[in-house]
């Protein structure tokens, strides 16, 4: 009876680890939490067919939005933690959502694994061609002789260009005016007619316009200067701390992603993020290439979730 049991157990064993081996052995969906189109969706649709190429099987594409992003974390989260569902996002429903949404139907902090965050990118403070602000040292002293005058497009309410304007007004003492727009498209069509004075919006919306003239680009919330924009001056390089802000896409998986599973697709999402077939028309569209390890990630997605905690928190900030 010991012999076979101890058969039995290793018979178990050795199946479990071919299973675990043959992983995909369905398709595996990289769930996206906005419509087509967009940074994130480009991001999973970029790398997706490397992570097929170097697995085989199928990575399909599932576009699941709605609720500035929520809906999709919630559906990621109610999945089976066994690989064959990737939460692909930006940062909105991992740490900024769950502090505008009430129920929003996860736990942030505590349902995810976090995989890598893939790349990031800064915001820019714009202004239409002919607005009469040459630098950001114009825009403060506008701001302070005139409180709550200077108008802010953004692509919607707790949206990262929102965000980085409340942020900076925080850091600067002084405010201004937010001018909500259902998504960046009719934003950036206002500012590029002045119907509003400014934006903090994402370095890949606005560097064809703002390289073909129509906006001013007055300063960058990346730590350094950016070489596809190497004239426009940080925010540190102008006297303003703490607002060095990025927007960032990421890879996850519902809470309990087997560790040999994680370690793969880490692996696997590094390695495509440095294809040389990759890597170049990335950082042609303004991204950083990021590819952190899942512990990294981790303690980034702690900081960032009470970073923008706080500054929705000061500001009184909702979704509404």
């Amino acid at each position: 009876m010991k012999r076979l049991l101890s058969t039995l157990v290793i018979g178990l064993a050795a199946a479990a680890g071919v299973q675990a081996q043959a992983w995909p052995s369905k398709p595996v969906t990289l769930l996206v939490p906005f419509p087509p189109g967009g940074s994130t969706d480009m991001i999973a649709r970029t790398l997706g067919p490397k992570l097929q190429e170097k697995f085989g099987g199928t990575f399909i594409i599932d576009n699941k939005a709605g609720a500035g992003g929520t809906v999709g974390a919630a559906a990621a989260k109610r999945a089976a933690p066994d690989g064959y569902t990737i939460f692909v996002s930006s940062l909105g429903p991992f740490v900024i959502g769950p502090h505008l949404i009430k129920n929003a139907g996860y736990d942030a902090l505590k349902d995810f694994d976090y995989i890598t965050v893939a790349v990031q990118a800064p915001n820019i403070l714009t202004v239409p061609a002919n607005s009469p602000h040459k630098s950001l040292a114009d825009v403060i002293a506008y701001h302070k002789a005139n409180p709550g005058k200077m108008s802010f497009a953004s692509a919607g309410n707790g949206s990262s260009d929102h965000l980085t304007a409340e942020l900076f007004w925080q850091q600067t003492g002084t405010t201004g005016l937010h001018i909500p727009y259902k998504g960046g498209a009719p934003a950036m069509s206002d500012l590029l007619g002045g119907q509003v004075d400014a934006t903090f919006m994402n370095i890949n919306t606005g560097i064809t316009n703002i390289k073909a003239g129509k906006l001013r680009a007055l300063a960058i919330t990346s730590s350094k200067r950016s070489p596809l924009l190497p004239e426009v001056p940080t925010m540190e390089e102008s006297g303003i701390q703490g607002v060095t802000v990025y927007s960032w896409q990421a890879f996850a998986a519902p809470k309990g992603l087997p560790a040999d599973i994680k370690a793969k697709l880490h692996g696997a999402l590094v390695a495509a993020l440095n294809d040389p077939q990759v890597k170049p028309k990335l950082l042609e569209l303004g991204f950083e290439i990021v590819g952190n390890t899942p512990e990294q990630f981790t303690a980034f997605q702690a900081t960032e979730f009470a970073r923008w905690k706080k500054v929705i928190e000061t500001g009184k900030i909702t979704a509404d």
